[in-house]
């Protein structure tokens, strides 16, 4: 059986346009507003001096390139990376423009530099947000000595003593860098965990598929299995009968054969010993069995063990067959066939209340820096030559188990930092339930199978 990289399931990273031309619009709007509204409050009602006329030409400038894009392009339109920059960086020039003639740095909406590289952050790429963050501070900085002086009514200059004008310098520029990068990596890290999610719905829907496939295939063998039987059973007695025709013979020993073949093949497709009902509840040693499979041929020794915790938990617990528990416990597993040297353990133990199990792998186990965040989808510390780790295959198996109720934990043995850990001393990966999250209880006498809908 072959099986597949969950990595592969990622989707491809493109330089497709993420932007939309309409929010960027309805943004400048905003600005606009905001700017008219101060500059007239300002005017009429602080009693401030300014050049009035050329700050409503510079108001004008940013409303009709507004309403020339509204006019030339739609509004659910896609930018590309290099157009919105060039959107976000006439916002700063507009905006330098606007603190140049209403007093430069002194003026408190300064403040304002960080809001287009803000939204570069969280729409843009990192080059394209330091190119506009390297942009606004070097603005900011000409602002701070060169800029028509806001006055009083009486004349009076409003500047801010020097120290102060350094600090307010400081503060934006710092305040700009952090939460631009704040923005950046909120927006990376919730990118990528919706990546993952998909990720994890994509298998989850796979794996539902194959069990549903594999329900099908071992009703069709249930339902199949008597006719199957009253064929050869009819074909061998007229073999018997026939011992006189040799056609005729020959034709009905074909008919046994042929009931003998279909018999097998609804056997191996059914992965005999399955029938439809039964498939929902299986013990859990069969359970860790079709988790481990895919893996059974990779060269790497599997065994297992099963005990339970205390005297009245003899019988091993019969467990629901839910395809989140198979595909969560066969990605630990592949992560622990990847890095082991020659042989892994699955341990399985449970008492009345709790079901544990625990994969154990002989390599070098994981890197102690990044144990507090194995889980974290795309996390890629743990390598070696020609293999790429398993952090999205970690982060699905965690996400899904702990859908079932599990809590996982990860741990390495005592020996970690060695070539070659002895038996036992890698890897550990634990997931731990409580027994009526997945116990079967549903007890019901198998009767005649359902059709299936839909």
């Amino acid at each position: 059986m072959t099986f597949e990289s969950t990595d592969s399931l990622l989707p491809p990273e493109t330089e497709a346009p993420r932007v939309r031309l309409g929010t960027l619009v309805n943004l400048r709007w905003l600005a606009i507003l905001g700017q008219s509204v101060t500059v007239l409050f300002a005017s009429l009602f602080l009693d401030l001096r300014f050049e009035l006329g050329l700050c409503a030409l510079v108001i004008g400038t940013g409303a009709v390139a507004n309403l020339t894009i509204e006019a030339f392009r739609p509004g659910n339109a896609r930018l590309s990376e290099r157009s919105a920059i060039a959107f976000l960086l006439f916002d700063l020039v507009q905006l330098t423009a606007m603190l140049f003639l209403t007093g430069g740095l002194n003026n408190p909406f300064a403040l304002l530099f960080m809001a287009p590289v803000t939204i570069s952050a969280t729409a843009l790429s990192l080059r394209a947000t330091m190119t506009l963050g390297a942009i606004g501070i070097a603005l900011i900085t000409m602002l701070a000595g060169y800029h028509l002086p806001l006055r009083l009514s009486d004349g009076q200059i409003l500047a801010l003593p020097q120290l102060q004008l350094v600090g307010f310098w400081l503060a934006i520029v710092i305040g700009m860098v952090f939460l631009a990068g704040f923005a950046f990596r909120l927006t990376l890290e919730t990118e990528r965990m919706s990546n993952a999610l998909l990720a994890t719905q994509t298998v989850l829907a796979r794996e539902q598929k194959l069990h549903d496939l594999g329900g099908v295939v071992a009703a069709a063998a249930h339902e199949l299995g008597t006719p199957l039987a009253t064929i050869k059973l009819v074909s061998a007695e007229l073999v018997d009968e026939l011992s006189d025709n040799a056609e005729l013979r020959a034709d009905a020993e074909l008919i046994r054969s042929q009931a003998d073949r279909c018999r097998d093949i609804l056997r191996s497709m059914g992965r005999a010993g399955k029938s439809d009902r039964q498939m929902r509840a299986v013990p859990l040693e069969e359970l860790i069995r079709e988790a481990a499979d895919p893996h059974a041929d990779r060269g790497i020794v599997i065994h297992s063990s099963w005990s339970g915790l205390d005297g009245s938990a003899d019988r091993m617990p019969t467990l629901n067959r839910m395809p989140e528990v198979i595909h969560g416990l066969r990605n630990l597993i592949q992560n622990a066939v990847d890095f082991a040297h020659s042989e892994i353990w699955i341990d399985g133990r449970w008492s009345d209340d709790t079901i544990i199990l625990r994969i154990i792998d002989d390599g070098p186990g994981y890197p102690p820096e990044v144990l507090n965040r194995l889980g974290d989808p795309f996390l890629r510390s743990r390598r070696r030559k020609g293999y790429v780790g398993m952090g999205l295959g970690l982060f699905i198996a965690k996400t899904l188990l702990e859908r079932t109720g599990a809590t996982l934990s990860f741990a390495n043995g005592s020996t970690v930092g060695r070539a070659r850990p002895p038996s036992r001393g890698g890897a550990i990966a634990e997931a731990v339930w409580a027994r009526a999250a997945l116990e079967e209880s549903d007890r019901a006498i198998l009767g005649e199978n359902v059709p299936i809908t839909g």
